[in-house]
């Protein structure tokens, strides 16, 4: 975890914007010795957007799966998923 004061944004904004490209991780802006701003660099937001979503996603099939909701058995899933492939094919937009 890194830790700066908030002054080191205006100072320091191409060293912090470096450092969070180079470890991924947010680097922690304090004012007044107190927590202030989180910033990180826009491709680990974005990554940690898309898992945080991706986690509610699963947390909600989960939930309706203990609610009695039926899921698909692995053979329907793989039938699916050739029906798709066929269909791609079929249109011309597979690779």
């Amino acid at each position: 975890m890194t830790i700066k004061p908030s002054a080191a944004i205006r100072q320091n904004y191409n060293e912090i914007a470096e450092l969070c490209r180079k470890t991924a991780e947010p680097v922690f802006l304090t004012k007044n010795g107190e927590g202030d701003l989180v910033v990180m660099d826009i491709d680990t937001y974005n990554k940690r957007e898309k898992m945080l979503k991706l986690r509610e996603e699963l947390f909600e099939v989960e939930v309706e799966r203990a609610n009695g909701a039926v899921g698909y058995s692995i053979d329907d899933v793989v039938a699916s998923m050739q029906a798709a492939i066929k269909e791609a094919i079929d249109n011309g937009t597979a690779e």
